[in-house]
């Protein structure tokens, strides 16, 4: 009934009548790659896939449109991923997840952060304490140099986890920001593991 009075579609192809089809749910179950990035943040990075179709979809849909019912589907995807990382030895069982920083204004604007809700979603310990100054600005449109100087002196810290960290982010994109987080954490003595995307351009 309640289907039927607010019907839902797959959050990553549009199918009506289902949160996310199977197909879909396929296509999230790929496992982490290693890739590389414009901007070099001496730590390895993996990703889900490129950010394009199903992964697309989903995550303009989870941060742009309101679904926030991808919580429910993106959280054992990572949780999946890091537990695939540790099986390979490039983390350790118990790695704190870090979501990538962002501005605090947007994330109360948000209603909160997706990529934070989706980390907690994993049910892995997830600690907050990435953000961005609030002099960032919006990183669409900027070339590789534009983001660096956009972004340099501009995360900072709002604690020091004593566990080693694998940073995670929706889309990896030149690497500017992860190499910003990596230099103020390494500066913390905090230990990195790397950064995982649930995609990559």
């Amino acid at each position: 009934m309640w289907e039927f009075l607010f019907p839902q579609a797959c959050m990553g192809c549009g199918k009506p009548g289902l949160r996310m089809c199977e197909e879909c749910k396929e296509e999230w179950s790929r496992a982490p790659q290693r890739v590389t990035t414009l901007t070099d943040p001496h730590v390895p990075v993996w990703s889900l896939g490129e950010f394009g179709g199903v992964r697309r979809r989903t995550i303009i849909n989870f941060k742009e449109r309101g679904r926030t019912d991808a919580v429910r589907y993106l959280g054992p995807v990572v949780a999946a991923a890091v537990e695939h990382l540790a099986a390979l030895g490039e983390v350790e069982e118990d790695i704190v997840l870090l979501p990538a920083p962002t501005r605090m204004r947007a994330a109360q604007q948000r209603g909160g952060d997706p990529v934070e809700l989706m980390c907690r979603a994993s049910g892995l310990r997830t600690e907050r304490v990435l953000w961005h100054r609030p002099s960032v600005a919006d990183s669409v449109g900027l070339d590789v140099s534009q983001r660096r100087s956009n972004l340099s002196g501009n995360v900072f810290l709002t604690g020091v986890p004593s566990c080693a960290v694998l940073i995670v982010d929706d889309v990896i994109t030149t690497g500017a920001t992860l190499a910003e987080s990596v230099a103020v954490l390494t500066s913390a003595n905090v230990k990195i593991r790397g950064a995982l995307g649930l995609s990559n351009v």
